[in-house]
C-alpha cells in the first residue's frame, strides 16, 4: 500500500520542484517578484509621494482634500472681506461654538459609517439640556449627579431607537423620526409651563463653554502634547511595521507630518494666548476625538463598525453580532447628543423649548458630511467631525461680520452641503470604476 503524500516539495523561488516548466521564465518571475505599488510610495523619495497622490485622485480617494481647500478659501474670502475674521477674538469664538454641534457629529458619524442615519440627535439634545436644568435647578440635585443622569439618558434613548431598528427591523429613518418627536414633546414636558429654566454661569454646565485656561503655558503645552504624541504614535507604529517586515513610514516623513502639526498647532495656541486663552470646551473636544479615533481605528470593536459598514451580509458571516453593533452605535450617537445638549445648555445658560431645534440637525448631519464622512456607509473618521463644523461654523461666522441675513446662511450651508454629497456620489462611482470600492 502507497500513502499520498500531499506536502509538495518547493524549490529556493517557492514553485513546486515536479511542476513542469513556465514556457516564459522572465514573465514568471516578474509576476512573482511585483508589488503592490502603494506599498513602495515610501521608498521613492517624493516622487513616490507625487505618483501616489494622482493614483488617489484618479481612483477617486480624495480623501480629506476638498475640506482642507474649502477651508482655505473660506478663510481668505472672509478675511479679505473683514479683517475680523481671523482676529483672535473671532478664531477662539468659532473654536468654543463649535463644540456642541461637533459632539453631536461625532456620534453621528458612528451611525453613518453603518449607512443609517439618525434623525432624533437634536430632540435628544434638548432632552440632556432640559434634564440637567429640572434635575440640578428645580429638584436640587448635585449637578454632577444630574449630568451623569442626563447623559445615561441619552445612551439609553440611543440603544432604544437601536432596538427598534436592529431587533424589530424598523427602517433606522422611521425610527429616529419617531424619536425625534416623541423626545421633543419629552423635553417640552419636562420644562413646564414656564418653557425655561436658568442655569447657573459659575456651575458646572455653565463653565463648559466659558472657561479658559488663561495661563499660556496650558494652550502651548497643549500644542506640544500633541506633537509629541503624534510624533511617538507614528514612529512607534513604523518600528511594529519594519518588525513585522512590511512598508513603514521614514523617519524624514514622519518629521515632515510632526513639523506641520507644529506650526498649526502653536500657531492656534499663539491666537488662543492673544484672547482668552485656551477654551475648556476645545480641549474636551480633542479628547473625544482622540479616544473615539482610536476606537474605531484600532479596536476590534471599530473594526466590526467598518465592516458592517462595508457588508451588513459578509459581517454576518464572520460572525460578528450584527443586532448588538447595530444597537450600540445608536447608543453612542444617543451619548454623544446628549453630551452636545450639555454644551448647547451652557453656551445659552438655560435649557428652553428651543433647544434641539430649529438647523441643528441640519448642522449635525452636515458637519459630519461635509467632514468626509460617506453617506453610503464604510468610510470616515470621527477627525472629520472636527473638519466639517470648522466649515459650516466659520461661514456662519464670516456671513455675520457682513451682517448677512440667517436665510441666506441656510442657503450657503446647504449649497455646500449639496456640494459635498455631490462630491462623494462621484467619488464612489469612480472608485468603482476603478475597482476600489
Amino acid at each position: 500500500m502507497t500513502t499520498d503524500n500531499s506536502a509538495t516539495s518547493l524549490d529556493k523561488a517557492g514553485t513546486p520542484a515536479d511542476a513542469p516548466p513556465v514556457g516564459n521564465p522572465d514573465a514568471a518571475e516578474g509576476a512573482a517578484t511585483a508589488t503592490d505599488p502603494r506599498l513602495l510610495v515610501r521608498e521613492q523619495g517624493l516622487g513616490g509621494y507625487v505618483t501616489e497622490f494622482k493614483r488617489k485622485i484618479s481612483g477617486g480617494d480624495l480623501g480629506s482634500i476638498p475640506v482642507i481647500v474649502g477651508l482655505a478659501i473660506i478663510a481668505i474670502v472672509f478675511q479679505s472681506m473683514n479683517s475680523e475674521f481671523l482676529s483672535a477674538k473671532n478664531i477662539s469664538d468659532i473654536a468654543t461654538t463649535m463644540v456642541a454641534t461637533g459632539m453631536m457629529a461625532v456620534g453621528i458619524i458612528f451611525v453613518l459609517l453603518l449607512g443609517e442615519i439618525d434623525l432624533s440627535v437634536g430632540s435628544v439634545s434638548g432632552v440632556s439640556g432640559a434634564l440637567v436644568a429640572v434635575l440640578s435647578v428645580t429638584q436640587g440635585m448635585n449637578e454632577w449627579l444630574a449630568i451623569l443622569v442626563a447623559i445615561v439618558s441619552g445612551a439609553v434613548m440611543g440603544a432604544i431607537h437601536g432596538f427598534f431598528f436592529a431587533r424589530v427591523g424598523a427602517p433606522a429613518f422611521a425610527v429616529t423620526l419617531a424619536g425625534l418627536l416623541f423626545w421633543l414633546g419629552f423635553m417640552l414636558q419636562l420644562l413646564g409651563d414656564s418653557g425655561t429654566i436658568n442655569l447657573d454661569g459659575d456651575g458646572v454646565v455653565g463653565k463648559l463653554t466659558t472657561y479658559y485656561f488663561t495661563d499660556v503655558a496650558a494652550a502651548y503645552g497643549l500644542a506640544a502634547i500633541a506633537v509629541v504624541g503624534y510624533f511617538a504614535a507614528a514612529f512607534l507604529d513604523t518600528r511594529r511595521r519594519e518588525a513585522a517586515g512590511i512598508p513603514a513610514r521614514p523617519l524624514a516623513d514622519i518629521l515632515v507630518r510632526t513639523a506641520v502639526i507644529g506650526v498649526f498647532g502653536f500657531a492656534a495656541a499663539y491666537m488662543f494666548n492673544q484672547y482668552r486663552g485656551l477654551p475648556l470646551a476645545l480641549v474636551l473636544f480633542l479628547i473625544v476625538l482622540v479616544g473615539t479615533d482610536f476606537v474605531l481605528r484600532r479596536t476590534a470593536y471599530g473594526r466590526k463598525i467598518f465592516a458592517l459598514g462595508g457588508s451588513v451580509e459578509a459581517s454576518r458571516r464572520a460572525g460578528i453580532n450584527v443586532t448588538a453593533i447595530r444597537i450600540s452605535v445608536f447608543s453612542i450617537a444617543g451619548t454623544f447628543a446628549a453630551i452636545g445638549g450639555l454644551f448647547w445648555a451652557s453656551k445659552i445658560a438655560a435649557a428652553n423649548q428651543g433647544s434641539g431645534t430649529g438647523d441643528l440637525l441640519m448642522n449635525v448631519i452636515a458637519a459630519a458630511v461635509i467632514g468626509g464622512t460617506s453617506l453610503f456607509g464604510g468610510r470616515g473618521r470621527t477627525w472629520n467631525a472636527l473638519l466639517g463644523v470648522m466649515v459650516i461654523v466659520s461661514i456662519q461666522y464670516g456671513l455675520s461680520l457682513e451682517g448677512i441675513a440667517t436665510p441666506i446662511q441656510y442657503m450657503v450651508t446647504g449649497a455646500v452641503l449639496l456640494a459635498t454629497v455631490v462630491i462623494d456620489s462621484v467619488t464612489r462611482r469612480t472608485q468603482k470604476t476603478a475597482g476600489r470600492a
